[in-house]
């Protein structure tokens, strides 16, 4: 993402004043610093906040943001009625993705054939090879004194095991980069001009997609492409088409979310030496920092799901057909849910976040995710313990998923 797909991606639909359909300040760099103060203020104006006329590319429609953990794991665990199918997101697709909008019965067969190529047994062996790939970017900055975090390994990372792992060229990884950044987060001053760059971008992907595609059938690689078009569901072959559409997914998914991630804990550790200094000096706590540290920081804010009929949510009545946002990093931080939900606990043992979703689609990749985000901070602080934001640096977190360009260290 990186969590790979399932549910890991979330439209960031403008509103008129240029916020999401969230209905939060996405545009304050401050609010995107520190959400979670918004967060709480969402959970205590209710169980479902509706806001009018702001989902564009719904006609203007309401959207219905669910921020409380009992209500979230409930829209999340009830996909027979918050439907995550074709319309509720947007982000170039000519077609439902797969899994992510399909809804069941059909998506169990998916989640069949797709499930175990992400089970724990198949990441364990990718990590030799991920920490080989964490170990050389680090020895390329270690000597420096400083870096940008997000160039110098958060996106050259998980986009190199990601590419490796689908059978796409890591030479061509700029190119793909950019082409998910344009479905993500285009440059877009309007909803109008955001909807034509997101298709662009999503034509360019699926014409990427298809040309690899045409290779693999002509001359089969190591790689998920090549397993897919060998896959059967059901005793059926998967169709091109379908392989596509499972690689579009994966292609958002896997080139951003655990790039952000990285952003996001680095930021946090840089930022708070107790931690940082608490990491360096005991490894074995990296675990369930990584886990704290999700929870807290829940790179990907919000899900977004379709009403399938007019129903409630804790009292509160929500049409058919309407959007609803889920918010992740609103349930992550409900007092409700969480003992000392404000304090950041490395040492927290229960910790059953929603940082991956919930449900028949949370994140298919977690395990890789996780083992991603070990790996890294394993290898990191053993070069490189101590280490700071310079002075007078102001991060700014991209909106919706929660990605840090410009992540300066210095050490």
């Amino acid at each position: 993402m990186t969590g790979a797909p399932d549910d890991r991606e979330s439209e960031a639909n403008i509103g008129p004043n240029g916020d999401t359909a969230d209905g939060l300040p996405m545009n304050d760099p401050e609010f995107n610093r520190h959400p979670q103060s918004g967060y709480r203020m969402l959970r205590d104006s209710g169980p479902v906040v509706t806001l009018p006329g702001i989902v564009p590319s719904r006609a203007n429609a309401d959207a219905h943001l669910v921020g409380r953990h009992a209500d979230v794991v409930t829209v999340l665990r009830s996909p027979d009625i918050f439907s995550s199918r074709f319309d509720a997101v947007h982000i170039g697709q000519v077609r439902p993705l797969i899994p992510l909008q399909i809804d069941p019965p059909d998506h169990a067969k998916y989640r069949k054939l797709l499930d175990p190529l992400f089970a724990p047994r198949r990441i364990a062996l990718l990590e030799d090879r991920t920490r080989t790939l964490v170990s050389d970017l680090v020895d390329s900055v270690a000597d420096a004194g400083g870096c940008n975090f997000h160039t110098a390994v958060s996106e050259p990372l998980p986009s190199t095991v990601f590419l490796e792992l689908l059978g796409l060229p890591v030479s061509r990884a700029a190119e793909f980069i950019a082409l998910k950044d344009g479905i993500i987060r285009p440059p877009a001053r309007t909803p109008e001009e955001r909807s034509t760059m997101v298709d662009a971008a999503g034509a360019r992907i699926y014409a990427v997609l298809q040309e690899v595609i045409d290779e693999r059938l002509e001359a089969p690689q190591d790689g998920f492409i090549s397993g897919f078009l060998d896959a059967e569901v059901d005793g059926e072959r998967l169709t091109r088409e379908e392989v596509v559409d499972i690689c579009y997914l994966f292609f958002l998914a896997g080139l951003d979310t655990v790039t952000a991630s990285l952003d996001c804990m680095m930021a946090r550790l840089a930022l708070h030496p107790a931690e940082r200094r608490r990491l360096a000096d005991d490894p074995s706590v990296i675990p369930r920092a990584v886990e704290e540290m999700l929870r807290w920081e829940t790179p990907v804010t919000s899900v977004v799901r379709v009403t399938t009929q007019d129903t409630e949510l804790s009292g509160c009545p929500i049409p058919a057909d309407e959007v609803v946002s889920v918010m992740l990093g609103s349930a992550n931080t409900d007092e409700r849910a969480w003992d000392e939900a404000e304090s950041v606990d490395i040492d927290r043992r229960v910790n059953k976040h929603l940082a991956f979703g919930g449900g028949i689609h949370r994140c298919l990749g977690s395990h890789l995710a996780r083992m991603e985000l070990r790996v890294v901070l394993e290898e990191w602080h053993a070069r490189i313990p101590e280490y700071r934001v310079p002075e007078g640096v102001e991060l700014d977190f991209s909106p919706s998923l929660r990605q840090i360009a410009d992540l300066p260290l210095v050490w």
